[in-house]
């Protein structure tokens, strides 16, 4: 599934000539804005109010332009998510973790 989805955004970005743009420091600071973008929808209101379909809207500019960053890094989008799963399975052990918010440090 990645794969397809790398592929739609690099054909979509090659047609309009924007990979001169697509440097790793723009694309991570695009990322943070439109990480933004997706809390300023819930700023001031229940979660319950927030608008799914611009919650759509900005998730999918999220995933966007981390697809994008992780291509211009060749990096495995799922083997990073599994490696990092495992690193939180030793930092938030079960016994510990469960049904906590602690950070790991307090646990």
């Amino acid at each position: 599934m990645t794969e397809e989805l790398t592929a739609a955004l690099l054909k979509f970005r090659d047609e309009r000539d924007w990979a001169q743009f697509h440097n790793p420091k723009d694309l991570a600071l695009a990322l943070n804005i439109e990480a933004a973008e997706l809390l300023e929808l819930f700023l001031w209101k229940d979660a319950s109010e927030a608008n799914v379909d611009k919650i759509k809207e900005e998730l999918a500019d999220v995933f966007s332009y981390a697809i994008l960053l992780a291509e211009k890094y060749k990096l495995d989008i799922k083997e990073i998510i599994l490696d990092k799963i495992q690193l939180n399975q030793a930092k938030y052990p079960v016994d510990k973790a469960k049904g906590s918010a602690k950070k790991y440090n307090e646990l």
